[in-house]
């Protein structure tokens, strides 16, 4: 066998020994992903669901009353109280006990029934602009289907042909029928956490050994700094890939995350986003003298990181300006990557720019990161 090649198996059965006789550092890499998969997968819910609604019903006529109910028919709004006026349900709002109010006047059903075109005032708390903006929705989507159905019944009381509507709109969602969250949020959190725990843990591994003198006690040894860069980052490399099956496992089972492409492409999607990781943890071990230097210069790269690869929030919605940055972040890729794959089946011929880029960035910062090791050992 040739003499690198068992230099470098005895760093990587030093490093696992090592790496296996830590109980902390072994529930980072394994158990709190975990955990956290599970915390932020419930936790993270875009859907927005019975938002709290008051009514105040100043004609309290049939007709006000039926709309009332038609508006809170659904799912998006849930009833919590009716209040005697608007100055009530101003409070409600400021109080935080409703995020929309309705409001009759007094002539909502006389206005009606002449066709004269009633009101009815929607007030909505815009301070999450989220659930505001899908509960104005809402109260408008039934005003305007209500509105169509009411001509109708005029023309047809009139002996008139009812009008058609122009345009018919036959929606079909696709890759997430239900709409759910978590099928779109999981694969996000698991490239967040697999960043979070491979960068940071690469990072102050490696400073705990430089503070213990572990390290400079490797680097007098004949071994080649390559290998010995090679050798730690290999059982980290091992365990984030296990990491991810895991992660795919719970998605699949706890979250109804569908696998509908395919996982050797995910693999190697991950092993090149793995490399940049490492390499990111590496290289700020080189310039970190403590633990607690090391633990925030991973904090300082990865919250930007993870703020800036659309995992949390759509890119196209940020300014341009910082927009351009997000083609600089591999976390950005893989989230890509992984969304493609599991929820399009997108194939290699659709995701080859990402993993293409990936691949690069993990070459590029591999090289500056052994570049810095090298010197730091010399």
């Amino acid at each position: 066998m040739h003499p690198l090649v068992v230099q470098y198996r005895a760093v990587v059965v030093k490093e696992v020994r090592q790496t296996a006789r830590d109980r902390r550092v072994m529930a980072l890499l394994t158990l709190a992903p975990l955990i956290q998969l599970f915390m932020l997968g419930f936790a993270v819910n875009f859907d927005v669901r019975h938002v709290p609604t008051v009514v105040v019903d100043r004609d309290k006529t049939a007709e006000s009353r039926a709309y009332a109910r038609g508006q809170l028919a659904g799912d998006t709004l849930s009833l919590t109280a009716q209040l005697p006026d608007e100055t009530a349900a101003a409070e409600a709002l400021e109080q935080g006990k409703a995020s929309v109010a309705l409001i009759f006047p007094p002539d909502f059903q006389r206005d009606l029934l002449r066709g004269e075109g009633a009101q009815v005032q929607a007030l909505v708390d815009g301070s999450d602009p989220t659930r505001s903006s899908v509960a104005a929705t809402a109260v408008a989507q039934y005003s305007v289907l209500q509105a169509t159905r009411m001509l109708r019944e005029q023309a047809q009381g009139q002996g008139l042909t009812p009008p058609r509507t122009p345009v018919e709109l036959v929606p079909r969602v696709l890759y997430n029928p239900e709409l759910s969250t978590s099928v779109y949020v999981v694969p996000g959190i698991a490239a967040m956490l697999l960043l979070i725990v491979t960068t940071i843990i690469m990072a102050m591994g490696l400073a705990r050994e430089r503070e213990t003198g572990t390290l400079e006690q490797l680097q007098v040894t004949p071994l080649r700094p390559g290998i010995l860069m090679a050798g730690k980052v290999t059982p980290f490399l091992l365990i984030g890939l296990v990491d991810v099956g895991l992660a795919l496992s719970v998605g699949a089972w706890v979250f109804g995350v569908p696998l509908r492409g395919s996982l050797l492409l995910v693999a190697v999607a991950t092993l090149f986003y793995l490399l940049s990781t490492l390499s990111v943890g590496l290289l700020i071990a080189t310039v970190s003298r403590t633990q607690q230097q090391a633990f925030v210069g991973g904090f300082l790269f990865v919250l930007p990181a993870v703020l800036l690869s659309g995992v949390m929030s759509p890119i196209r919605a940020m300014p341009d300006w910082l927009a351009w940055l997000t083609y600089l972040n591999p976390v950005r890729y893989y989230a890509e990557v992984l969304r493609g794959v599991l929820l399009k089946n997108a194939s290699l011929w659709d995701l080859w720019r990402q993993v293409l880029l990936l691949a690069i960035f993990g070459a590029v910062m591999m090289g500056v990161a052994a570049r810095r090791f090298h010197k730091t050992s010399a």
